[in-house]
């Protein structure tokens, strides 16, 4: 009687097979069979390469089949993959597919490597792809040599394509044949490609050009070769295709591995990486008594991994373009295709690591519950003791405030609780706090108090961060950390110009160092310089070894760090010229802003003869805004005005500092204009409401507390800690870097009221870069002495001398301000000429 299988048995054997699936799936056994089939293409590799030259000597061997003689140890075979190596490429090349069995190598290979996780094949491609290959060639060389099978050893394609060539030949017919490969063929190539289909236009669309060239030639008799070439050049220029990066392909495959691990995070109202005590219900009936030591129950949430995941790739083909000749110059198409680096000119550039920075060991935020159950309790007894009741209350505790959310009871007006400021302040023994009331996006009043224990925010945790790594911002710069937790970054780009106020020793200077510190960190020296104006001579002195790599200065060798209040005026003039400079480019490249020139520029569309140049981004921070004030007035307003109002567009960006925030100060003109605010801790609330339209900057605690104000409300930030010895090693590393031969010069400015003295010019003496300056400045029409200067690598005072000689000789005009010169020789021969009367 035959044994019934119990449920047991059932059990143990699903659960036997289900080890065999889990050692399956194993990574261990996948390396493994990996690297096995890895060994084993190797191998047959050896066996292949070895049967073309010792295929001949053991055929008679390997057709014996005897399997004694192929077994023993003196068998005779020559190939060096052994009898057995021999009779595999004896079986699969001459009684299977030819020489196009290598593709089978192939195959094993990849897969073996996709098991190992060497590289992410797609398999599924791959085997497609390689069987068509092998199927194809096995055919074209079966139907190409057929003759060879009568007298060789080696069939190239095989007897399946001895075969399959003579079957298709009896039923099509030779061109028949011709025909299936050909077009099989052209079919594989647009399966691996879509861009076969653009070639096979090119090469019809060439053919019939010259096709119809020949019979124009024969219908109008001979004409001049050279009228011939030019034709041809032109019929051929619209047939250009843009070349679709290789890198494209990369990303689209590693988006799709990366989009099976992708899992979509809720979104929640709580802040992921802050830490969220709930401090329970509080509703009359069950307040803890002041004395009651309560245990409070304490929630914290850890920081969630952030998932990076690239946008989505649209596949499109790429179209050819057509392109039609017409009069704009601009549009400048040189024989190099490959895009503009301008990386290129300090290639070995390092960017600063993170190790430059120091790292301090108690900035992660602790939670002191005996604290935080004390303000709970204050808060509350507060409240109520002016007759308020609040449901609920929750605590977020950051690196030197915790923010309390109350909840107040049904009809309690919040400027009831907004008034009671300074009372919750004395009863906490706060050294200050600040009430949100109520806070944006929340049904919920916020309390916000200093801890007893403040963290530092270190700038190694900001600048080291994933979300300041990762970030795509142009001109991204991470302030700090917010009461979350969260690093706090924002993109000067779309600032697009900061104010920065605080009292004396609260933070200010580490702030802009903050700043400068983010921008050296992600910028390329190619793609960023700072207009660095200290009156203090104190506080940017450190930033002036990166003299050749991120300043910007006037042309007349003094410091990168302007100091000087005449040399002030004079900088931020020039920069006002760089300004109006910039946008007769932009206008004359027919874009609106600086990021779509200069990728313009970059795919080589603008000619750079024409004065088009790669430009990079300009930051103007300016310490003591409020010295520079009270000794300039007036005619320092009037340029800074001038950049705040116009330079966005062209890549040019403002920061002032001061630690007078007074309306005396900040002007109405430049408040218009900063719309994005920093303020540190100032002394009274009048300051506060110059500087934010608002209170709250003179409640902060000091020490890198800040308020950060871009749109309608305010954001509590802990400025990063950078220390001057940390600047220092950042700026050393970069200096002792290859740097350009010298710092970015701006453009000259020369005021209305300075002329040059011409009386003192004398053309008997006359430089001997005179005669090439002058062509130089004929051909570009732009009578500019920083293009001289750059032209020939000479110095200011030299290149303006020779202006000065242009134009007495006429060949320039004199000065306009801050315009170029105007140029008087309308073209070459009308230099010539004056030249030749000046001799």
């Amino acid at each position: 009687m035959a044994k019934k299988n119990t449920p047991k048995d059932t059990e143990e054997s699903l659960s036997f097979f289900g080890k065999i699936a889990a050692l399956f799936k194993n990574e261990t056994i996948h390396f493994v069979i990996g690297l096995v089939l890895v060994i084993f293409s190797v191998y047959l590799l050896l066996a292949f390469s070895s049967f073309f030259f010792t295929g001949a000597a053991d055929q008679s061997i390997i057709d014996s089949g005897n399997t004694q003689v192929l077994s023993s140890t003196n068998n005779g075979v020559r190939n060096y993959a052994g009898s057995r190596g021999a009779q595999l490429a004896s079986y699969l090349i001459n009684d299977c597919f030819g020489v196009s069995s290598f593709f089978i190598l192939v195959f094993l290979a990849v897969m073996g490597l996709k098991l190992m996780k060497v590289h992410p094949f797609r398999l599924w491609k791959w085997f497609i792809g390689c069987s068509l290959l092998l199927i194809w060639f096995s055919v074209f060389f079966g139907f190409t040599f057929v003759d060879q099978y009568k007298d060789s050893f080696l069939y190239l394609g095989g007897m399946h394509g001895y075969n399959v060539s003579r079957w298709l030949t009896s039923q099509v017919g030779v061109p028949g044949v011709w025909m299936i490969l050909l077009v099989t063929a052209i079919c594989f190539l647009i399966y691996l490609s879509a861009r076969t289909i653009i070639w096979l236009r090119k090469i019809l669309s060439l053919g019939f050009l010259n096709r119809k060239s020949k019979k124009e030639e024969k219908a109008e008799g001979d004409i001049p070769e050279e009228f011939t070439d030019s034709w041809t050049a032109k019929g051929k220029a619209p047939l250009k295709t843009n070349e679709i990066p290789a890198a494209d392909a990369k990303g689209k495959e590693k988006e799709e591995d990366e989009s099976d691990s992708d899992e979509d995070d809720p979104a929640e109202d709580e802040p992921q990486n802050g830490v969220m005590l709930d401090l329970g219900n509080t509703s009359a009936n069950n307040i803890p008594a002041k004395t009651a030591g309560g245990a409070v129950p304490l929630t914290v949430e850890a920081p969630k991994p952030e998932l990076v995941t690239p946008a989505p790739a649209l596949d499109k083909p790429a179209e050819p373009t057509f392109e039609v000749e017409s009069a704009e110059e601009e549009e400048y198409h040189g024989p190099i295709k490959e895009p503009y680096n301008p990386r290129l000119d300090l290639e070995s550039y390092h960017f600063p690591t993170i190790n430059l920075m120091k790292h301090y060991d108690n900035a992660e935020p602790t939670i002191d519950m005996a604290e935080q159950n004390a303000n709970k309790d204050k808060i509350i007894n507060t409240l109520r003791s002016f007759g308020i009741e609040i449901s609920t209350i929750k605590a977020t505790v950051g690196p030197t405030v915790t923010l309390y959310e109350i909840t107040p009871e049904q009809g309690v007006r919040i400027s009831k609780i907004r008034g009671l400021e300074d009372d919750i302040a004395l009863s906490l023994s706060a050294l200050g706090i600040r009430i949100i009331a109520p806070i944006p996006g929340k049904g919920t009043i916020g309390i916000e108090v200093p801890n007893s224990n403040p963290k530092i925010v270190s700038g190694q945790s900001i600048i080291g961060s994933k979300k300041f790594q990762e970030s795509t911002y142009d001109l991204p710069i991470a302030l700090g950390k917010t009461i979350t937790n969260e690093v706090f970054m924002v993109d000067l780009c779309k600032m697009p110009h900061v104010l920065v106020a605080g009292a004396t020793g609260q933070g200010k200077s580490v702030g802009l160092n903050a700043i400068i510190t983010s921008l050296l960190y992600k910028k390329h020296p190619a793609e960023l310089k700072f207009v660095l104006v200290d009156p203090k001579k104190v506080e940017f002195s450190i930033y002036s070894v990166i003299e050749h790599h991120f300043l910007a200065k006037l042309p007349d060798g003094g410091d990168a760090i302007i100091t000087d209040v005449t040399k002030v005026v004079q900088t931020l003039n020039s920069v006002c010229v760089e300004m109006d400079t910039r946008y007769d480019l932009l206008k004359a490249a027919h874009v609106r802003n600086i990021k779509e020139y200069n990728e313009k520029f970059i795919n080589r569309q603008l000619n750079p003869e024409k004065g088009h140049k790669f430009m990079p981004y300009i930051v103007v921070i300016i310490d003591e805004f409020g010295d520079l004030i009270m000794t300039a007035g007036k005619e320092i307003e009037l340029p800074i005005a001038r950049i705040a109002q116009l330079a966005r567009a062209v890549g040019i960006h403002m920061i002032i500092a001061t630690q007078r925030p007074t309306t005396n100060i900040i002007t109405g003109t430049i408040k218009a204009n900063f719309p994005a605010r920093v303020a540190f801790r100032v002394s009274s609330m009048m300051d506060s409401r110059t500087i934010l339209d608002r209170p709250g900057a003179n409640q902060l605690i000091g020490r890198g507390d800040m308020l950060f104000l871009q749109g309608a409300d305010p954001v509590r930030v802990q400025c990063a800690f950078i220390d001057t010895p940390e600047v220092a090693e950042i700026t050393h590393y970069i200096a002792k870097q290859q740097g350009y031969p010298t710092a970015f010069f701006l453009p000259e400015y020369v005021s209305e009221e300075s002329g040059s003295d011409l009386s003192d010019v004398d053309l008997g003496r006359i430089d001997p870069l005179f005669e090439d300056a002058a062509r130089l400045i004929v051909i570009h029409q732009q009578g500019s002495t920083s293009l001289i200067q750059r032209k020939f690598a000479i110095g200011y005072n030299r290149a303006g001398r020779i202006m000065d000689q242009l134009e007495k000789a006429g060949i320039v005009g004199s000065t306009q301000g801050s315009k170029p010169r105007e140029v008087l020789c309308v073209d070459e021969s009308d230099l010539e000429m004056r030249l030749n009367n000046l001799q």
